[in-house]
């Protein structure tokens, strides 16, 4: 009876120690780390959300880049993190891609992260220089089967690179792929003719779009981009059943406190819900998610299991 009561009271003590630790959560800054650079979805997000979390949470909220290597760079610094104030945002191929394409990675981004939360999902949208004259995703298709021709991606197995790899499996073409560190410095080069073509994420691109500066032929997704719905999907331009649509997403360290990851999630969910932050991330061609973690970890897992056999299909690897 003297062992039941004393472990009754350690439980209680226990239990009492982790509210009042997600209750006092933070007691410091909250480092969100973009894993790409300035103007990538991931970064469009977490400042639009900024001022909104450091209202509710009652602390500073830094946005931090960390850009390279796909997002692995960015990734392992907060697998590694400790001070349970550290998160991760970024695009979830960092958990469905990744670990498919770079087998020497330093830790395990599907052990050593946790899904929290899927922040907005996004198209991918091709492009090219309105000198090529290429006119649509036909028109492209064509003289990739006559020409050597080069695309831009933002980088080594991220997004775009991953739809244009799948697209041009399905379509039994060949095109040089030229990465870049992010979407934005890969649209620069694009927009200057120095590569004619890129799949690049849609909210990066689809200004250039509207003002004339590129031709878009197609967007990655099942469905068209809301702020472009001009661009057909890859599936409706002529490749049948073809689907690359990606997502933003919220990890945290393995390990941080469940109490504390759900007062984030909270917070972040309610940001993401104003009328007038929806309105600015539909504007920028991303359409706002608010999933539980579970609904995160499950999309995930389905994701990863369809990427893994597109890059052991393609014979992909990075390492």
């Amino acid at each position: 009876m003297k062992i039941m009561k004393t472990l009754t009271v350690l439980l209680a003590a226990a239990t009492m120690a982790c509210g009042a630790q997600a209750q006092n959560w933070p007691t410091k800054p909250v480092r969100l780390l973009v894993s790409f650079p300035a103007g990538a979805p991931g970064d469009t997000i977490a400042r639009l959300i900024q001022p909104q979390l450091q209202q509710a949470l009652g602390q500073p909220v830094v946005v931090d880049n960390k850009p390279g290597a796909g997002g692995n760079i960015g990734a392992q610094e907060v697998a590694r993190s400790t001070d349970g104030h550290t998160f991760l945002v970024g695009p979830d191929t960092m958990l469905t891609i990744n670990p498919h394409l770079y087998k020497k990675l330093s830790y395990k981004p599907t052990e050593d992260l946790v899904p929290l939360m899927h922040l907005a999902s996004f198209n991918q949208m091709l492009v090219c220089h309105p000198s090529t004259g290429l006119k649509n995703l036909a028109d492209l298709m064509a003289r990739a089967k006559t020409q050597k021709m080069d695309y831009a991606s933002g980088g080594p197995g991220v997004p775009g690179h991953m739809a244009m790899e799948l697209l041009l499996s399905s379509a039994s073409l060949k095109m040089n792929h030229v990465p870049y560190r992010g979407p934005a410095p890969a649209t620069q080069d694009v927009l200057a003719g120095q590569v004619p073509c890129g799949f690049l994420a849609a909210p990066v691109v689809g200004p250039h779009v509207k003002d004339g500066k590129l031709v878009a032929m197609a967007v990655s997704g099942a469905r068209r981009s809301p702020a472009s719905p001009q661009v057909p999907t890859v599936a409706e331009a002529g490749v049948r059943g073809f689907d690359a649509t990606f997502f933003e997403m919220l990890a945290a360290p393995k390990g941080t406190p469940p109490e504390v990851m759900a007062r984030l999630h909270k917070a972040v969910a309610n940001a993401l819900q104003q009328a007038d932050i929806r309105g600015k991330l539909l504007a920028n061609d991303l359409d706002p998610v608010v999933n539980t973690a579970a609904e995160a970890a499950a999309r995930v897992k389905s994701d990863s299991e369809k990427w893994g056999r597109v890059v052991s299909q393609i014979g992909l690897q990075l390492d």
